[in-house]
């Protein structure tokens, strides 16, 4: 069984130490740094080498939220706070988790379970294939990826919009791009993916694709320019 290496930033001793000592019991997790800080918690990731970071939103300075932003590879975050008000920008950082103090060890281990589901999921799609299958109006309809224009999520329904149809399928937006090649498509939203081809016009906050304007969240914004900007 795989151990993974996790970091907590906190600025309160205590919920530093509540936190270590249920992880404690849980054998697939090792603590390898303790930070009162975002300071501290940037030269634990140059440190070590970090799966996971437990992160405090409300901190002086520097964030939890500023942090995440400036996270990068593929460290996953679990969000922890007094203040329930954070969630929604937790999750629009694509945080694994959003713990509420005080923490149980019940409700962490569910949130190591999702954590664990993430990381051990098989990779995406790099490319071999040259479509794929979407469940809608009760068959499995074939899509090709060359014809895919954008995907927009709308809650636990997907509509993917092609050429010459819409298709609406029962899926969560993450499940979708699992099936698509990476190289090809963008993530722009929370709710939006677009086909990088597709694109006819940007700006630092939109996306323009057959006349339709697709927003560039915040928390894609950085990750969706630099991105275009490297397509020679």
């Amino acid at each position: 069984m795989r151990t993974y290496n996790a970091i907590i930033i906190d600025d309160e001793p205590m919920a530093r130490e509540i936190l270590e000592s249920h992880l404690s019991k849980i054998g697939q997790i090792s603590v390898v740094a303790s930070c009162k800080n975002a300071t501290q918690g940037f030269s634990a990731l140059s440190a070590h080498d970090v799966d996971l970071v437990f992160l405090d939103i409300n901190m002086p300075e520097v964030t939890g939220l500023m942090f995440a932003r400036a996270i990068q590879g593929n460290t996953k975050i679990i969000f922890t706070t007094a203040y329930r008000e954070y969630a929604i920008d937790g999750f629009d950082l694509q945080a694994v988790d959003y713990l509420l103090k005080p923490i149980s060890l019940e409700r962490l281990m569910k949130a190591l379970q999702k954590f664990y589901n993430e990381v051990e999921k098989p990779a995406q799609k790099t490319i071999t294939d040259t479509f794929t299958f979407f469940r809608s109006d009760r068959k499995m309809v074939k899509v090709d990826f060359d014809s895919i224009l954008y995907i927009e999520s709308l809650g636990d329904y997907l509509k993917i919009h092609t050429h010459d149809e819409i298709i609406v399928t029962r899926e969560t937006l993450s499940s979708a791009i699992e099936k698509l090649p990476i190289k090809q498509f963008l993530r722009t939203h929370r709710s939006y993916v677009v086909a990088v081809q597709k694109i006819d016009s940007y700006t630092n906050e939109h996306i323009t694709i057959d006349k339709t304007v697709i927003p560039i969240s915040r928390s894609y914004r950085d990750t969706t320019l630099q991105s275009l900007s490297s397509i020679k």
